[in-house]
């Protein structure tokens, strides 16, 4: 949990990022040679509604866990297509407040949408209970619209402390528990302890870590997808 520690206590006194960096990167040509193909079959639609974890902070276009999980789903024969609805530096009142505007904006109501959101309400020190709430909300808009969810969640930084560690991280179990909804109990478990597979910024993952996160969480997502998609 150490680990865990520096990396939130490096967040909060942090601003910006600097993009991960590696190499070396293929040629266009041979990009476009090996780039993977949607399977055939009806497609899925999933929204990954969260905030800089999602979006992909610090990563390059195609890097994020959205991009990469569509990319896992269609090596497992599951015709998808991942909207990356991440907003860096989102609150889970800032989420709650954009969710019917994302969900309208879609071509049709999606199969399945990931709900990755507190981190940023934990860094800042937000009550517990309000991130419980606006988590409780969205999920609620979701069952309103029969749209099944797959909430992906977050652990308290220990520097904070037992009593707040104690409030917030049952909140994700517990509401997934209570909207039927999948659950990844906690999404950076992969990179924790890994410094390599984090950027410099000691928060965001990088690329490789990135990997890490989607072969642990594909499974998740495939099994969340209704039968039939909508």
């Amino acid at each position: 949990m150490s680990q865990l520690a520096a990396i939130f206590a490096a967040f909060a006194l942090s601003c910006c990022n600097k993009p991960a960096t590696g190499g070396p990167w293929p040629t266009t040509a041979t990009a476009t040679a090996q780039a993977p193909r949607p399977p055939a079959g009806p497609k899925r639609l999933i929204v990954a509604f969260g905030d800089s974890l999602y979006a992909g902070y610090g990563l390059k276009p195609g890097e994020s866990w959205p991009a990469k999980l569509e990319k896992a789903l269609w090596a497992k024969g599951i015709n998808a297509k991942v909207v990356n609805a991440g907003v860096s530096g989102d609150t889970t009142a800032a989420a709650r407040a954009r969710l019917a505007f994302v969900l309208d904006a879609q071509p049709r109501a999606p199969d399945l949408v990931a709900v990755g959101l507190g981190g940023n309400d934990m860094l800042r020190g937000l009550a517990p209970a309000e991130a419980r709430a606006n988590i409780d909300a969205i999920l609620t808009e979701l069952d309103r619209r029969k749209i099944p969810a797959l909430l992906t969640g977050m652990l308290a930084a220990p520097n904070l402390g037992a009593d707040y560690a104690k409030d917030f991280n049952p909140i994700f179990p517990a509401l997934a528990n209570k909207h039927k909804a999948a659950l990844v109990p906690f999404l950076l478990q992969p990179v924790v302890g890994r410094p390599e597979l984090i950027q410099p910024d000691h928060v965001h993952p990088t690329a490789k870590g990135i990997d890490l996160i989607v072969a642990d969480t594909v499974d998740d997502v495939a099994k969340a997808l209704p039968a039939k998609p909508g």
